[in-house]
């Protein structure tokens, strides 16, 4: 038997695909976008970009953004009755 892989994309295959039209890499525009302190943003991930890509059950998500951590933003959502913070890079970011 082989062993089951279970990595941070696992069960992921239809949440990550992208559209055939809109397959490769992204625009230049989306990794330099800028959100302010406070702004509702959405969590869509962007499958080919690798770098300060949040978790798989976080897509969807919709966040407050708290500020910024070098490159990426610090996002603030709830799941259920918790509150997270996300670290996540600007291209897995959009305005909500």
């Amino acid at each position: 038997m082989v062993k089951r892989s279970k990595g941070l994309r696992s069960k992921s295959r239809h949440i990550l695909r992208k559209k055939p039209r809109y397959r490769g890499f992204s625009s230049i525009t989306r990794s330099l976008q800028q959100f302010d302190d406070g702004e509702k943003v959405n969590i869509v991930i962007d499958p080919s970009v690798h770098r300060g890509m949040p978790h798989v059950r976080f897509q969807g998500y919709t966040g407050t953004v708290l500020g910024r951590q070098g490159n990426s933003y610090r996002l603030q959502i709830r799941v259920g009755k918790k509150i997270k913070t996300l670290v996540v890079r600007p291209e897995h970011i959009r305005r909500g």
